[in-house]
């Protein structure tokens, strides 16, 4: 995947880091699917279509609670891990790989269509249509997301650094609370109704931290393997000399709940 404003215009894939994605990816806290459940969102036989799935992390920790997924992705090494990790689970979720522009359903197919981790991934002008035109009448689409907070958390910020004296084109440092993003061409068809922004504390083990890195876009989707193995070796220490066995990372969820106008 290539896109001018992320990453400098670098390229990337996310099918290269998705065995570690399938294994170090899946770290939202409770909060943060209670969260979803207390809009009303993805229970209760919704049928919801989960944009950017990945390894089907939203889809898989939100089955229990009785919506119907779909789960796409561009990544056909990412749908690969969603479909194992689903069946080991015993977890009926139809999983394919599609570009999100090329996602097809017949009219009001869905009561929801979430997109996490991946808006901006996205062209707007497409899923704007597209969206608007698989939801059912007063459907809703769930923008969500969750970083850490490099000026807040030590370790994080270290971390960061890391990748930056590896991967100098990744732009995606230096967050902080701000609201999700919402691209002002969905506002053709749909409402924003609520708005919400809120720190969380993400407890890791030295290996799971080390892995979530790795399996971030700066690292395992855009370094070629000689700058993996110097960026392991140099995190790795670090983490030996700073982090505990377990230990908290600071965090925040954001997220944008739309309605479809009527």
């Amino acid at each position: 995947m290539q896109i001018s404003d992320i990453d400098y215009g670098n390229s990337f894939d996310w099918g290269n880091t998705s065995k570690d994605y399938a294994k170090y990816r899946d770290i939202y806290p409770e909060e943060f699917y209670q969260k979803i459940l207390s809009l009303g969102l993805c229970k209760d036989g919704q049928k919801v279509l989960d944009i950017g799935t990945g390894t089907g992390v939203l889809p898989r920790n939100m089955y229990k609670y009785g919506a119907k997924w779909i789960g796409t992705d561009i990544s056909e090494n990412q749908i690969e891990q969603a479909k194992r990790l689903a069946a080991e689970s015993g977890m009926d979720i139809d999983f394919y790989a599609s570009p999100a522009e090329q996602v097809d359903y017949p009219d009001n197919t869905f009561d929801v269509i979430t997109v996490c981790q991946c808006i901006w991934y996205l062209d707007p002008k497409v899923i704007n249509e597209k969206f608007a035109r698989m939801l059912k009448p007063d459907g809703k689409l769930l923008i969500l997301y969750m970083g850490w907070l490099p000026y807040e958390d030590r370790l994080a910020g270290k971390s960061e650094e890391i990748i930056l004296k590896h991967n100098p084109n990744w732009s995606s440092y230096g967050d902080t609370i701000h609201p999700v993003f919402v691209p002002d061409e969905l506002l053709d068809n749909f409402n924003i109704i609520k708005r919400e922004e809120f720190p969380m504390e993400v407890t890791f083990t030295r290996d799971g931290w080390h892995g979530r890195m790795r399996a971030c876009r700066g690292v395992g989707a855009a370094m070629n393997e000689e700058q993996i193995k110097a960026w392991d070796e140099e995190h790795w220490n670090m983490m030996l000399e700073n982090a505990p066995d377990i230990f908290p990372v600071k965090h925040y969820m954001s997220y944008a709940e739309l309605q479809l106008k009527k």
